[in-house]
């Protein structure tokens, strides 16, 4: 065919070639001359199964040279019978050239006149036939201009995309060998094995495609390999060459070997990668990309797309993804980032360390100290108290030990009510006292606190039943009467009688109740992790950490009575529990006590619900007039349908200026799992375009069910206000506290806009007035007091899932940020862990099909907005590095909400950059 176009696949289908000017000898047979100017084409033509022919091609036709000196070049060496046979040979080849050459334009001149009977038939003679040629030509143009604008491109980009194997490691085909040597049946490796055998197992519909790519480049259709076929395999799919992957790449959508892709064979590769990707939805529209792909590759209506084709829109899907793209280095930057890559000593990257641990922590540690040495200086108190009474002669030191204990363990009882009172903390956390102390710790304290008390409850309760009781009965009868008999009465107590009266029935009830509700608060039973047998699967889970947490109501009442019978004090203003217990008790009992009055009040009509894929339900609901919040908060949720005891935390989605409240609750434990399947019940099935069961109370047939809230209540992402650039990172449901932030800020953009356009017209009136009136004494002036301009310049919001459906969640918030942020104060990345990475061969046509939907229509196809999504989990150590790099000096607010594994890595991050240069990163963490 001679143009070229097809370096490493040999087509598959017959040509004749006419030369438009050769010259024949004077030797050639009779018959082969010709009009030298007469001119030819070549035909391509397609033989198919049904005897029937195609034509696929009509181009300028290459010359044949057929002279003496072209066609052998025969060494003056060889001896003359090797010559002779050579001359003999020439000739034969010659003559059969010259009547290749005569058929040819005998095919020609008829092929001509059938298109011109054809033509002149249909009145449409040169149109026909100049606009193919015009096709073909500006294909051929196209063509010209793809290789040119590859070699400018370098081949360090190419080498980026069309992995087959994400992570080739060196000794790869070892663990590929001994896959083999495991799956292999009699020496070979059958087909269905393969895509486990070369580690694409949850990929096997496009590993067993590439496999009979493979097979069919080989001209063979084969059930099973050998090793050394693997091997050969395997060495192709890794090689480092762009250009063969490529070959491999076209070679499984070109299943009929043509040489051309048609729409079709697009539509099946596109619907592989999706399943191979879990994009249930791209493979729903498969056909609709598919064409899309077609229109813009073949602009010319051929009806088929070539190999060179597909390495353009490859190479070049760069300049359609321009939208949502990263981040770009300054010098400035990168000379600032380097500055932290100079060795430093031991002894100074310790200072450091210990400077920056003490810069992020010195809340947490003075607070911290702070009760520890109280608590140190109650066991001291009550140890050198108790030393000074007779019983000590008799218990000792363990008599010392318990009642020190006792004294820390009275005061943490109390304390421990204090970070619970959700009200009091959300007041004080928006006072000056929010700088110094840590109150968006509240529960990590708590939890502290619960730790020390069971330490002291080891100590005061171990020392009495295994010490100082055991050295009192034992103790002689004149020991007794001389310095315990005031204490403990007449006659001596036995053990019995020590554990049965009212100080030993209180405390061991105590111990039992704290014991039930330490455990089942803990990790393993409240986020069931421990997976326990019917019944017994009942005390896991959210409810039983719920309800045995309230056995502390129980626990408190113990305690005073267990405080006001004491064997050692006599005097009632000694005896101090009740002091310590009386105003958190009281603090905390009116807290739930203005929750019960206030969620009474704040009765709330729902206005729409949605079930969203991923078991996410969305309520919309009233907002009562006196319901006042900050973007970041959360309240609490009762539903009294499914428990008319049980409240549970959710963050609010919509923002401070909207009319109504929203939250987005995921099913996660028992009670969101009960609150779906009674929503589930009464909302209506989805409406036609609709991804959600959406309906108004007021148009549903069903009652909705009544809900009860309470709110809001303070959170760390509140204070976004205060920080410079905003980086938001939420995980799946974790990207809820976020929404209201980003509603919140583009509100804040758009009000900003219509206050300077405000300003401005004021102005003009004014100046106006002035010019025209010299009556006016006092010109108009703009009104002194102004909203207080916004302090955040950029907000990066980065929302990873796993499901494409999440993005359900929030589309209609993303499509808004990206049509008012004219400015672009925000900046929103999405990404779906779920497909795999940008480069990998399983999600190259995916990224291809992403790009040119997203240029042509301005939506992305994974989440239906006008964000782009990303593949694969973000390099987070690179996000934070450009974010550096372009807001030199500033101050950023990283706030994450999700699983704890990331919040480790994301604070190490900001730890690492604060060290390097001036932009300091200040990291916040909720965990849901």
């Amino acid at each position: 065919m001679g143009d070229g176009s097809w370096p490493t696949h040999e087509r598959r289908w017959a040509s004749d070639t006419i030369p438009a000017n050769t010259i024949l000898s004077a030797t050639t047979s009779p018959g082969a001359e010709y009009n030298s100017a007469e001119e030819f084409v070549e035909v391509t033509l397609d033989l198919q199964d049904d005897d029937t022919i195609i034509l696929r091609s009509v181009e300028p036709a290459t010359v044949i040279n057929v002279d003496e000196g072209s066609d052998t070049s025969v060494s003056a060496s060889r001896s003359p019978t090797t010559r002779s046979s050579s001359n003999r040979l020439r000739q034969f080849s010659q003559e059969l050239k010259a009547e290749a050459v005569a058929k040819a334009r005998q095919f020609s001149q008829e092929l001509k006149a059938e298109l011109r009977k054809f033509s002149w038939g249909n009145g449409h003679a040169s149109q026909t036939v100049n606009g193919f040629d015009s096709a073909l030509a500006a294909r051929a143009l196209r063509k010209q201009r793809a290789q040119l604008d590859r070699t400018r491109s370098g081949a360090h980009k190419a080498l980026r995309g069309l992995r087959f194997i994400s992570n080739n490691k060196a000794n790869a085909w070892e663990e590929v060998e001994n896959k083999f040597n495991k799956l292999a049946k009699d020496g070979y490796l059958f087909r269905s094995d393969f895509a486990q055998c070369i580690g694409m197992k949850d990929s096997k519909e496009f590993a067993l495609e590439m496999f009979d790519a493979l097979s069919r480049r080989r001209r063979l259709k084969v059930e099973k390999i050998s090793k050394d076929e693997l091997y050969e395999y395997w060495s192709q799919i890794t090689d480092q060459s762009f250009d063969s992957r490529l070959q491999i790449f076209f070679d499984m959508v070109d299943k009929n070997e043509d040489g051309r892709i048609t729409e079709a064979e697009v539509k099946e590769i596109i619907m592989l990668s999706a399943s191979a990707n879990k994009l249930s939805r791209l493979k729903e529209q498969a056909e609709e990309y598919a064409a899309l792909i077609m229109e813009e590759l073949d602009p010319e209506r051929l009806g088929y797309i070539e190999l060179w084709q597909l390495e353009t829109l490859l190479l070049q899907k760069d300049t359609y993804l321009s939208y949502s793209q990263a981040l770009s280095y300054t010098s400035q930057a990168l000379s600032q980032n380097l500055q932290g890559l100079r060795k430093k000593g031991r002894i100074r990257r310790i200072s450091t360390k210990l400077v920056y641990y003490l810069e992020e922590n010195w809340k947490r540690i003075w607070v911290v100290s702070l009760w520890i040495m109280v608590m140190i200086g109650l066991f001291t108190w009550k140890f050198f108290q108790y030393k000074q009474k007779s019983a000590f002669k008799v218990m000792g030191y363990c008599l010392l030990t318990a009642k020190g204990a006792a004294e820390t363990l009275k005061f943490n009882m109390a304390l421990i009510l204090m970070p619970v009172c959700r009200n009091t903390i959300t007041w004080l956390r928006s006072t000056k006292l929010g700088l110094f102390v840590p109150f968006d710790d509240n529960i990590n304290f708590h939890k502290t606190i619960a730790a020390a008390i069971s330490i002291g409850v080891i100590l005061h309760v171990g020392n009495h039943l295994a010490c100082d009781f055991p050295r009192l009965i034992s103790s002689s009868n004149y020991k007794y009467k001389k310095f315990l008999k005031n204490d403990f009465g007449s006659p001596k107590p036995t053990y019995i009688d020590l554990v049965k009266g009212t100080e030993g029935v209180t405390g061991v009830l105590m111990v039992i109740f704290m014991a039930i509700a330490f455990t089942l608060a803990t990790r393993w039973f409240r986020r069931n992790l421990i997976k326990l047998p019917k019944p017994f699967d009942r005390i896991t889970g959210f409810n039983a950490f719920w309800y045995s947490h309230h056995l502390f109501v129980i626990v408190y009442v113990l305690l005073i009575i267990h405080g006001e019978f004491l064997y050692l004090v006599h005097i009632w203003y000694r005896r101090t529990t009740w002091m310590y217990l009386a105003v958190p008790v009281l603090l905390y009992a009116g807290e739930r006590i203005l929750r019960f009055f206030r969620s009474g009040f704040s009765t709330v009509r729902l206005l729409k619900v949605a079930i969203y894929p991923g078991g996410v339900l969305t309520l919309q609901m009233s907002k009562p007039p006196q319901f006042r919040y900050k973007s970041g908060q959360y309240m609490f949720v009762q539903c009294p349908a499914v428990s008319p005891f049980e409240w549970h935390p959710f963050s609010i989605t919509s923002a401070p200026g909207d009319d109504y409240l929203s939250v987005h609750i995921r099913q996660l434990g028992d009670w969101t799992q009960a609150l779906k399947r009674l929503f589930s019940e009464v909302c209506e099935p989805p409406v036609a375009g609709k991804s959600g069961l959406l309906r108004a109370d007021e148009a549903t047939k069903k009652s909705l069910p009544k809900l009860l809230i309470d709110g809001p209540y303070g959170a760390p992402a509140q204070d976004y206000s205060k920080y410079d650039v905003l980086l938001l990172v939420g995980l799946g449901i974790g990207a809820t506290p976020f929404i209201s932030i980003l509603k919140d800020l583009l509100n804040n953009i758009v009000k900003m806009e219509e206050q300077a356009d405000s300003v401005s017209d004021t102005s003009k009136a004014s100046d106006v007035s002035v010019a025209s009136s010299n009556e006016s004494t006092t010109p108009n002036r703009v009104p002194s007091k102004r909203k207080k301009t916004l302090k955040t310049t950029n907000a990066y919001f980065y929302w990873v899932t796993r499901e494409q459906g999440s993005f359900d969640w929030f589309k209609g918030v993303m499509n808004e940020v990206a049509e008012l942020d004219q400015r672009g104060v925000i900046e929103m990345h999405n990404y779906l862990t779920s497909v795999y990475e940008e480069g990998d061969a399983r999600s190259a046509l995916i990224t291809m099909v992403q790009a040119l939907n997203h240029a042509k229509n301005g939506v992305d196809i994974v989440s239906g907005t006008r964000v782009r999504t990303h593949f694969a989990r973000p390099k987070w150590k690179n996000v934070l590095s450009k974010l550096s790099s372009k807001h030199c000096n500033a101050r950023i607010g990283v706030f994450y909400c999700g699983a704890p594994v990331l919040a480790k890595e994301l604070s190490k991050l900001c730890y690492e950059l604060n060290q390097k240069g001036s932009t300091k990163f200040e990291f916040h963490k909720e965990h849901f």
